[in-house]
């Protein structure tokens, strides 16, 4: 039968449920911030190439952890408006639950959650289910540089996958391209950027520094793309 979770438990049971996801493993939450232990369980899922929905209403990610999204192959991300809901499962248990998928809910608010198992719950665990397969339909996947997805005819006349501005697109390239330019994933070529001192990171963050914008790096800012940095074509790394 279904089971009262307190704050700990939630938090226990959900990186359990990460953890334990073999086929697929959908986080709905109105808030979405990644802390390093939720990064590095992600990360495992796609690595094992599990099949992650994740539905959010509003987003607090840093560029660098949009950048860290999109090298993720097997992790899909829908937005939803007037999301409040926030539900987590894969294909065995499901958390109802007042926790945001927020690092500060994560370690500071008094949370309450309900923990359905399948084998014990059957028709409670289908009926959230089917509610988070319907709140996924209504959502509108986007690409996690914060563009929707368009149609393949109109992706293609963009002149790069993550929808960068036309005046930048001839002579610099987003960390992606030039990550895949010289064989590294992107959050790969962002650690080595960052180890070579084009970025300082403050733990929480990476902003461009003085031997970054030396080079020629950009951030840019206002983008109806959401921000993103830019880098010169002949860029490398020693």
């Amino acid at each position: 039968m279904a089971k009262f979770l307190n704050t700990s438990a939630t938090n226990y049971f959900l990186e359990e449920m990460i953890k334990g996801a073999s086929d697929r493993l959908i986080l709905i939450s109105p808030f979405l911030k990644l802390n390093d232990r939720m990064k590095e369980l992600l990360a495992d899922k796609n690595r094992l190439k599990i099949d992650v929905r994740i539905v959010y209403g509003k987003s607090e990610l840093q560029p660098q952890e949009i950048e860290w999204l999109r090298g993720l192959t097997y992790i899909r991300t829908s937005f939803c408006k007037n999301l409040h809901a926030k539900c987590y499962m894969n294909e065995e248990m499901c958390i109802v639950t007042s926790l945001n998928l927020y690092e500060f809910s994560q370690v500071n608010n008094n949370e309450m959650g309900i923990l359905i198992q399948r084998a014990e719950d059957g028709q409670l665990y289908k009926d959230a289910y089917e509610e988070a397969q319907r709140i996924i339909r209504i959502s509108d996947e986007v690409r996690i540089s914060l563009e929707r997805v368009t149609s393949a005819p109109e992706a293609a006349n963009r002149d790069d996958d993550k929808g960068v501005d036309s005046a930048h697109a001839e002579d610099k390239l987003t960390s992606s391209k030039i990550g895949q330019k010289l064989g590294l994933k992107t959050v790969q070529f962002l650690d080595r950027a960052t180890e070579e001192g084009f970025f300082l990171f403050d733990g929480e963050k990476h902003t461009l520094s003085p031997k970054g914008e030396q080079v020629g790096v950009e951030f840019v800012t206002k983008s109806r793309f959401g921000p993103y940095f830019l880098w010169p074509q002949d860029f490398y790394l020693s």
